[in-house]
């Protein structure tokens, strides 16, 4: 069997969309086959099953995230299909060619075409790091002004909260370990704040954030999200347009 994908497992550059994959088995494991598209989002699990796990299987799987307080048994709570459709909407709407046509703030407009197309001295940011803000984005901005045909998604989003934890609101962008999710952080920030700076009167914007922390040395390193620490990323990976630096200042931030 040729052994091509272990040569070359990856297809992409991470600062561009990603337009190839390997294809994987029913055991996810890969087939050695390049397809010319984008991977869908899939729970796989890159170990064969065990014969004894086959077997049970077929008599009956288990619950996805038995214990998420989503997944019943007469229900299996499985987010990829809304996952994928988002992601789809998302790429419809990046490739629209005019920013008139984006139904975002002029000042979203402007972080996004710096985000895509600004020469970075330094660090780039890579295609997930921007795709993960885009999905905020769309999902703030955009999905409320096309109605019914998107209303769904945030249906979906509001029914999993409510079942979860109906006290706190709350929109998950998942990445890879080592995709730079501080960085995200920072271009969230960066969109919340310049707009509410600019938009007072707005109820999407927040200009005020709370960074929960798993343990102090990650705390430590999360002081970058804070615009007057010398190494702040707003500047120093110029995740901001100088022009919109000050802007950042306004912003509160408390890291724990």
């Amino acid at each position: 069997m040729s052994e091509q994908f272990f040569e070359k497992p990856i297809l992409n550059s991470p600062y561009e969309y990603p337009g190839r994959h390997w294809e994987l088995d029913t055991d996810g494991q890969p087939t050695n086959r390049i397809i010319e598209t984008r991977r869908r989002s899939d729970l796989i699990t890159p170990v064969p099953k065990t014969k004894k796990q086959r077997q049970s299987q077929k008599q009956g799987a288990l619950l996805l995230g038995a214990d998420d307080g989503l997944s019943t048994a007469d229900q299996e709570y499985n987010p990829t299909p809304i996952i994928n459709e988002v992601r789809g909407y998302v790429e419809t709407w990046r490739n629209l060619p005019n920013p008139d046509q984006w139904l975002v703030t002029p000042e979203t407009a402007r972080l996004l075409q710096h985000w895509r197309h600004h020469k970075f001295e330094g660090v780039r940011p890579f295609f997930c790091q921007i795709e993960a803000v885009e999905t905020a984005i769309w999902l703030t901005e955009v999905a409320p002004k096309m109605g019914p045909r998107v209303a769904k998604f945030w249906a979906h989003i509001k029914g999993a909260n409510e079942q979860a934890n109906p006290e706190l609101m709350r929109l998950a962008l998942k990445l890879a370990t080592g995709a730079g999710k501080t960085t995200v952080m920072a271009m969230l920030i960066a969109w919340q704040t310049v707009n509410a700076v600019r938009h007072p009167n707005s109820k999407q914007f927040s200009s005020r954030f709370l960074i929960v922390s798993p343990g102090i040395t990650i705390r430590d390193r999360l002081r970058v999200l804070l615009p007057n620490d010398p190494e702040s990323y707003y500047r120093s990976r110029e995740i901001t347009p100088p022009d919109m630096l000050r802007d950042i200042q306004s912003a509160k931030i408390v890291i724990t």
